[in-house]
């Protein structure tokens, strides 16, 4: 897969968002009735989501600590809003845990949870090692949402969510022989790494098959005067542009230095070619790639001396001498990239996006930045240092009122943080959701299945024709909002809501117990959510009270009702 050198600032053409008629949403009276979707039309639903935010600049404060250690949550609401941050979402006993422990026993206590059943492994117990398997998908997106709904490591599953959504590799891109295995060793690989140090988590992606297909590093091979063939130049291209350094010369706050008015870039197309060099010689280990054996998938590439370029290299501007193998050059270009200046800011901003705000102050970039820089004991890039940074600073723990606050959640968000707050599971160790990226039926994104190496949606991206655009703020989640990803959301969660999907199925007995009090029921749903507005849950409080509950028919309509409407509704897609 080849990709084109662009800028994480260029935005996307969308159409205009236009409402359109449809049936009105309405909660029927009678015990029996069936709740169905329509208080907000899908048009409606959109343009309400792209109306949540505004605009405006967000200084988010000049304090640049974090909270106490010793911090609590002050409300459940409070500390829902922290685990839907920190994870995917928040039980009844989630939330009593954090506020009698406090954040930061809470993320200890996350940091050393152990791993659950490893994808590659599940694949392997279920059988899709089979030759029959061997150019097969088949599996892959069970065992990533067996992991993101199921397993109970949520700020790991989190992190490694918001990982592969910045080292991108998708299923769809990688046509070698047992796909889904290079797929899964890779999703294993971010989740071993996520803890752990920036460095080896650059150098797990850079020697990752999956990744070698992906980007063309895997069989990459000096240069050949005799055919004119020159080193593939896709992976060094992006270990820069998109995995380090980023296309332009930061500041310490994430801003870009300007000479003349005018950015400045961090390497130039002679950088890349030199650069090209380096990753040369690199490929399976093993002798038969398309044998049935498939175990080299879950091994590092390794390194062909005979394929390696010869002669001195360079990395941006340090040499990397001649007498230096495969492997040596390698670690230094890594090494070199690592130490650049750029990304503690580049990829501190993007994980405060993937976490907590798409728009965040340049002194929160700053301060997340200045812990990768040094964790307090002289070491770079300690991935929990910078976790910890990113949920304990001020502006993510104080909830904003400011228009560019917050950040859309993704579409794969909100779904498993529904599933995992109902207890969605799967007795049969299924987890058949399948793949969700149709936009018009289903959720519009699907995990790894990206449609490019640059994301579902770009770092940069800031929505056009908008208030956002008119402020500059970026809001890279609203790249996927449009009409009919909205429409597809509400209909898939619709039918989950009702019936869940295969052998899933919601756990409503918590939301049963309340459904008699229309009040009680939808401030616990909308509490577990993260919040709403007081405006919001009482239209929604509204909306299902005029459901009669009087059997449990009814009872079960409301609890449905409650769940959709909060759903769907602008207040909660939004997370403040």
């Amino acid at each position: 897969m080849h990709t084109t050198e662009t800028s994480d600032f260029v935005t996307a053409s969308h159409a205009p968002l236009t409402t359109t008629s449809s049936a009105p949403l309405s909660a029927q009276a009678g015990d029996d009735a069936v709740f169905k979707p329509g208080a907000l039309t899908a048009a409606a639903a959109a343009a309400a989501v792209l109306a949540a935010c505004g605009g405006g600049a967000d200084s988010g404060g000049d304090t640049p600590n974090t909270v106490p250690q010793s911090a609590k949550p002050a409300s459940d609401a409070e500390a829902a809003r922290f685990l839907g941050q920190a994870g995917f979402a928040a039980s009844d006993s989630d939330i009593t845990k954090l506020k009698a422990d406090g954040f930061t026993a809470w993320l200890d206590q996350q940091f050393s949870v152990p791993r659950t059943t490893s994808h590659y492994d599940w694949l392997v117990a279920k059988g899709y090692g089979a030759e029959s398997y061997k150019y097969s998908l088949a599996g892959m997106d069970s065992t990533l949402w067996r992991k993101l709904i199921g397993s109970p490591d949520q700020l790991r599953q989190r992190v490694t969510l918001a990982l592969s959504e910045i080292f991108v590799v998708s299923m769809n891109g990688i046509p070698v022989a047992w796909p889904q295995f290079a797929t899964a060793a890779y999703v294993d690989m971010l989740e071993a790494r996520c803890f752990g140090s920036f460095r080896d988590l650059l150098e797990g992606v850079t020697l990752s098959p999956a990744m070698g297909v992906y980007l063309a590093m895997r069989g990459n091979r000096k240069e050949d005067p005799k055919t004119g063939r020159q080193p593939d130049e896709n992976y060094a291209r992006e270990v820069m542009q998109l995995f380090t350094i980023g296309l332009s010369q930061l500041n310490p706050d994430g801003t870009p230095k300007t000479a003349n008015g005018k950015t400045i870039d961090t390497y130039t197309l002679d950088q890349i070619t030199a650069l090209a060099r380096v990753f040369t010689g690199w490929d399976f280990a093993t002798t038969d790639a398309n044998g049935l054996d498939y175990s080299y998938m879950n091994r590092p590439m390794v390194h062909t001396a005979s394929r390696f370029s010869t002669g001195a290299k360079k990395v941006l501007d340090v040499t990397i001498p001649d007498t230096a193998d495969g492997p040596t050059a390698m670690k230094m270009a890594l090494d070199t990239l690592v130490a650049h200046p750029n990304v503690g800011p580049f990829i501190g901003r993007q994980l405060i996006q993937r976490l907590v705000a798409s728009n965040p102050s340049p002194e929160y970039v700053q301060r997340v930045a200045a812990v990768f820089d040094n964790n307090g004991k002289g070491e770079r890039g300690d991935m929990r240092a910078v976790i910890r940074a990113i949920l304990l600073d001020n502006e993510a723990r104080t909830a904003t009122t400011s228009p560019s606050g917050g950040k859309l959640r993704e579409p794969i968000q909100r779904m498993v943080q529904w599933a995992r707050t109902v207890g969605f599971t799967s007795p049969g160790d299924l987890w058949a959701i399948g793949d969700c990226s149709n936009p018009s039926s289903r959720l519009g994104q699907s995990p790894l299945r990206s449609g490019s190496v640059f994301n579902f949606f770009r770092p940069g991206y800031v929505p056009p024709n908008s208030q956002l655009g008119t402020n500059n703020v970026t809001a890279p989640e609203f790249q996927l909002c449009n009409e009919s990803t909205v429409a597809g959301y509400l209909n898939f969660m619709q039918s989950l809501v009702n019936g869940g999907i295969g052998d899933m199925k919601p756990d409503y007995t918590a939301d049963l117990a309340l459904a008699a009090d229309a009040a009680s029921l939808v401030k616990r749903q909308a509490t577990l959510l993260g919040g709403v507005s007081d405006a919001t849950l009482t239209t929604i409080t509204t909306a299902v009270g005029t459901i009669a509950a009087t059997n449990d028919a009814g009872k079960l309509n409301r609890v449905k009702a409650g769940w959709l409407l909060l759903l769907a509704s602008p207040d909660y897609q939004i997370q403040k």
